[in-house]
């Protein structure tokens, strides 16, 4: 349940730009890597915008090698029509009779149309020559040569008989031999073997270059959210208590975890995404306006949709992201909350509330999870329909000039990936550019967390004193100090406690009792006033210094998961196991620990068996083994039962031998033996002396006391 004081405060404005800005500054210490990964994609979209013109010579090459040469035929035929309009006929026939045989009548029809050749114009008289006999004409047409092939005057003969004819030429294999194979489909093989060579060495390189970028790419993002997580950590311990005080658990674990994760996931695809799609696009421009201008146009004014959508729902869809992942830190924190205090919400019946509560924050999770995705969803089938949407025009306007044979086939087929690579990089933008939005609003998160107000520097602190010769004397003068300016907790706070002696603080909730052993310990400053260590402001020593000069037994006990062997001696080496026997033995908890599987090595886990009284007696051995000149018990013996508490009250004594001890207490039957008492209440000492001394003044720790006394008597 959330705290009371905790806000759930990310109401504030976020800033995309400016938050991208710093995590690319961020980014410095791989700035080398970024930039060649960065350039390996460029260079890798380069190559994919080369491929398309290759593709288009290889489509030309191919439908082109489909096709008859007509070309070639028109040619012979011109060849041959000049042939015969060069011809002698008059010189020729003179001689036709002698080389060629002919029949009575034959000899009568060629004179005929010799005769009529002379009054005919120049289009009737080819006709009456093409009225000859084949091999009268094979006789007057020559010999030539196409493209090195010898095209023969019967050939040139059957030809022309074929052209004249009234029916369409639809067979080419009629043609003469020479002929037909002149003007057969052929397609050059050794050109579409080299095309394919390069267009593969294309490919290929632009795949190693984009692998070779993935991986780097991937590298840095992953040591980027390594050292977004050192950072975390060491911020961790650098922040003070009171801002864990105001900020819920789940939420800075939240911070740890999900934004860390959802800046490295969507940063390692979203930047180079950009840069490579970015790069496909222009150079897409480029290229087309390059190979034709007219479907370039075409190309660009049919997407001028989907782009305006494109950047209309990216601005819309910001807020959402930033909603969600606040949404996702108050959820975590909840949970959080809810599981630590599992069994108290089980033994009042709070299920019920404690699932409103949660599904009322899981629907706002809901809410704004559900307005995000929907809107970066609908970028995908936008852009599907504006790529569609230029195929089509490029296959119609493309359609119309080849007709007009102002483009090739070639250059349509070129087109037609130039369209795929235009639309799909503004999809991948859009995709990469709703990953770049959680990105923002995680790292926003991130920063904020990193930018919280640390404890006061200490660097200029170089005073120290050495824990084997501390004698053990605190002094609070005049202390004064509040969580909040305007609202003072200790108000006046001063006492003098000698070396080696018993201080029991005691006083209702709220008087200030944990405060002052805060205070103590540095976890806070103070407003006004000193705490002296033997004579020492604790403010000439560093926090480092003084935690450890003390050993701190608290009532909330925490043992991590690891063995009990490393529980007990936590952050000490060089402890044996037979002094860790022996601070269990002291505490009385050494037989529970010899029953269990492996001793010393038995592991700890979150749903351990253990007791909470046995974890607090571990806890205390824990202190046992720390060896320190000062104690503070806060609440130490409050998870024991009284049989269990007398055992630990005799360790108790025997830890406290030689140490200046802070005990706080509401059993203040654990307190007799303190050498000085001190009743708190509103953050002043409003009694102190030995429990006797206390008793016989018959004051308000008098009557704390005899009402615990009545209640146990009951």
């Amino acid at each position: 349940m959330p705290r009371p004081g905790g806000p759930r405060g990310h109401e504030a404005s976020k800033d995309f730009k400016g938050s991208m800005i710093r995590l690319i500054k961020n980014l410095s210490p791989w700035k080398a890597v970024m930039i060649f990964a960065l350039t390996l994609a460029m260079i890798s979209a380069l190559l994919a915008l080369i491929t398309p013109n290759k593709l288009s010579d290889f489509a030309d090459i191919i439908s082109n090698g489909l096709i008859p040469k007509t070309e070639v035929l028109e040619d012979i035929g011109v060849k041959i029509s000049e042939n015969i309009a060069s011809i002698d006929i008059e010189k020729k026939l003179n001689k036709l009779e002698d080389e060629v045989k002919l029949s009575k009548d034959e000899k009568v029809y060629v004179r005929g149309i010799l005769s009529a050749l002379e009054e005919a114009n120049e289009e009737e008289s080819f006709a009456l020559v093409l009225s000859l006999p084949d091999k009268v004409l094979e006789y007057l047409f020559e010999d030539f040569k196409y493209d090195n092939v010898l095209i023969s005057s019967k050939d040139q003969v059957k030809m022309i008989r074929l052209l004249t004819s009234e029916e369409e030429l639809t067979d080419l294999e009629a043609l003469p031999k020479s002929i037909y194979g002149l003007v057969k489909p052929t397609i050059d093989m050794d050109e579409v073997k080299r095309l394919a060579i390069i267009m593969g060495c294309l490919y290929i390189f632009s795949a190693l270059f984009s692998f070779i970028e993935g991986i780097s790419t991937t590298t840095v993002s992953n040591l980027f959210a390594k050292s977004l997580r050192d950072r975390i950590s060491k911020k961790i311990n650098r922040l003070p208590l009171k801002y864990f005080d105001s900020h819920e658990n789940g939420d800075v674990l939240s911070r740890v975890t999900n934004d860390v994760d959802t800046i490295a996931q969507n940063f390692n695809n979203s930047l180079a995404t950009i840069v490579t799609s970015g790069t496909l696009w222009l150079g897409c421009i480029f290229m087309m306006f390059i190979t034709n201008w007219i479907l370039a146009l075409t190309a660009i004014l049919s997407s001028i949709i989907g782009l305006s959508l494109m950047f209309l729902i990216l601005n819309k869809s910001q807020k959402y992201f930033i909603q969600r992942q606040i949404e996702l830190g108050n959820i975590n924190g909840y949970i959080e909350e809810i599981y630590s205090g599992h069994n108290v919400v089980k033994a009042y019946n709070g299920e019920d509330d404690a699932l409103s509560r949660f599904d009322e924050l899981n629907l706002k999770l809901y809410s704004s999870n559900r307005k995000s995705q929907f809107l970066s969803g609908l970028m995908h089938p936008i852009m599907g329909f504006t790529g569609n949407f230029g195929y089509v025009m490029v296959c119609v306007v493309g359609a119309l000039l080849t007709m007009n044979d102002i483009i090739s086939f070639g250059v349509i087929v070129a087109f037609m990936i130039y369209v795929r690579l235009f639309t799909n990089p503004l999809n991948q933008i859009a995709q990469a550019m709703g990953s770049l939005q959680s990105t923002a609003a995680a790292s926003e998160r991130v920063f904020e967390f990193l930018d919280e107000k640390e404890m006061s520097d200490q660097k200029d602190i170089s005073r120290r004193l050495n824990r084997s010769k501390v004698k053990g004397e605190i002094s609070f003068k005049n202390v004064k100090f509040g969580y909040d300016p305007g609202r003072m907790i200790i108000k006046d706070f001063s006492v003098n406690v000698k070396p080696g002696q018993k201080i029991a603080i005691v006083g209702p909730t709220g008087a200030g009792k944990t405060t002052m052993v805060n205070l103590l310990m540095k976890f806070y400053e103070i407003n006004n006033g000193q705490i002296l260590i033997d004579g020492v402001p604790t403010s000439e020593l560093t926090r480092e210094n003084i935690h450890e000069l003390f050993i701190m037994v608290l009532q909330d006990t925490w043992l991590f998961e690891g063995t009990i062997r490393d529980n007990v001696k936590f952050n000490k080496e060089d402890v044996s196991d037979r002094e860790i026997w022996e601070a269990l033995r002291v505490v009385g908890v050494d037989h529970f620990v010899r029953t269990l599987p492996g001793g010393l090595d038995y592991v700890i886990g979150d749903n351990d068996t253990i007791s909470s009284g046995q974890k607090q007696l571990l806890t205390i051995a824990r202190g046992m083994i720390e060896d320190a000149p000062f104690l503070i018990l806060d609440e130490a013996t409050s998870n024991v039962d009284t049989r269990t508490e007398e055992l630990v009250q005799k360790a108790m004594d025997k830890l406290t031998e030689g140490r200046t001890s802070f005990i706080i207490a509401h059993r203040l039957s654990t307190i007799k033996n303190a050498d000085l008492i001190l009743v708190m209440s509103e953050g002043n000492i409003i009694e102190q002396g030995n429990h006797e001394e206390l008793l016989k003044k018959n004051g308000f720790y008098a009557n704390l006391y005899n009402s615990q006394f009545e209640r146990t008597e009951e």
